[in-house]
C-alpha cells in the first residue's frame, strides 16, 4: 500500500474533473436510457477521439487548441450524421451507433498504425489520464459543461433530437479529453441505469451520490495500490451503484 500516492495536489484536480464530467453526464445519461441509445456516448467519444488522433497525425499539439477544435468538429459532425440517421432509420439507430463506433475506433488504429507510440495514445484515449489533469484544463471544461447543463435545463423539452445530439457532442468532447472513453461511458450509463426506476428529482440526487462516491473511492484506491485510476474508478462507480441501491432498498423496507 502506497500512502505517498495520496497527494492532494494530484488527486484534487482529478476529483474535480470527475465532478465536471458528472455535471452533464447525470442528466444526459438519464435521457440516453430513456431514448434507448446506450452506446451513443461510446460512439461520440470515439469520434471526438478520432479528431484528436487526426490532429496528432498532422503534427498539432495533442492537448492544444487545434486538437480541441478537431475534437469538437469531429464530434459535431458525428452527432449531426447520427441525428440524420435517427430521423430516417430510427428503428436501426442502436445498430448504426455501434457501426459508427467501430468505424471511428478502427480509423484511429489505422492512422496510428506506423506510430511507435500508438499503444500509448490509444490507451490514453480509452482509459484516460485523469491524474494528469491540470486546473487550467478544468476552467475551460467547467465553462462548457455548465453551459451545456444550463441549455439542457432550460430547453430540453424543445431542442428535439438534433439539439440533443449537438449538446451531447459538446459534453462528451470535453469529458473524453479529461477522463477517457471508458470513464465517459461509466459516468453516463451506470448512475442513470441504477436510478432508472426512480422519479427524476430523486434519481438526480442518487445518481450524483453514486458518481461522487465512485470517483472519490476510485481515486483513493488507485493511489493506494498503484493501479490505473481510470479503470479503478469505473469499477468503483459500478460498486457504488450496487451498494447505494442495496442501502436504499433496505431503508425503504425498514420504513415500510
Amino acid at each position: 500500500m502506497n500512502l505517498d500516492g495520496l497527494d492532494a495536489s494530484i488527486l484534487a484536480p482529478a476529483f474535480v474533473a470527475g465532478l465536471v464530467v458528472l455535471l452533464t453526464h447525470i442528466p444526459l445519461g438519464r435521457e440516453v436510457i430513456k431514448r434507448g441509445i446506450i452506446f451513443i456516448d461510446l460512439a461520440i467519444a470515439q469520434i471526438a477521439g478520432l479528431g484528436v488522433i487526426i490532429a496528432y497525425t498532422l503534427g498539432w499539439d495533442q492537448h492544444g487548441i487545434e486538437a480541441q477544435i478537431a475534437a469538437v468538429t469531429s464530434a459535431l459532425i458525428g452527432a449531426w450524421v447520427l441525428s440524420r440517421l435517427d430521423a430516417k432509420y430510427g428503428h436501426h439507430q442502436e445498430s448504426l451507433i455501434g457501426v459508427s463506433f467501430i468505424l471511428a475506433a478502427t480509423a484511429g488504429i489505422l492512422l496510428l498504425a506506423n506510430n511507435p507510440h500508438a499503444g500509448e495514445h490509444l490507451s490514453e484515449l480509452l482509459v484516460g489520464q485523469i491524474l494528469w489533469v491540470e486546473w487550467s484544463q478544468l476552467v475551460y471544461a467547467a465553462i462548457v459543461s455548465a453551459t451545456v447543463l444550463l441549455v439542457w435545463i432550460v430547453y430540453h423539452d424543445r431542442i428535439g433530437s438534433t439539439g440533443f445530439y449537438i449538446l451531447f457532442a459538446f459534453a462528451v468532447t470535453v469529458s473524453v479529453q479529461l477522463v477517457g472513453v471508458y470513464l465517459v461511458f461509466a459516468s453516463l450509463i451506470i448512475p442513470a441505469l441504477a436510478t432508472a426506476s426512480m422519479a427524476t428529482p430523486r434519481a438526480m440526487v442518487v445518481a450524483a451520490i453514486i458518481g461522487v462516491l465512485g470517483y472519490a473511492s476510485g481515486l483513493v484506491v488507485s493511489a493506494l495500490i498503484d493501479l490505473p485510476s481510470g479503470a479503478v474508478i469505473v469499477w468503483c462507480i459500478a460498486i457504488s451503484a450496487i451498494v447505494v441501491t442495496i442501502v436504499l432498498r433496505q431503508t425503504s423496507s425498514q420504513a415500510a
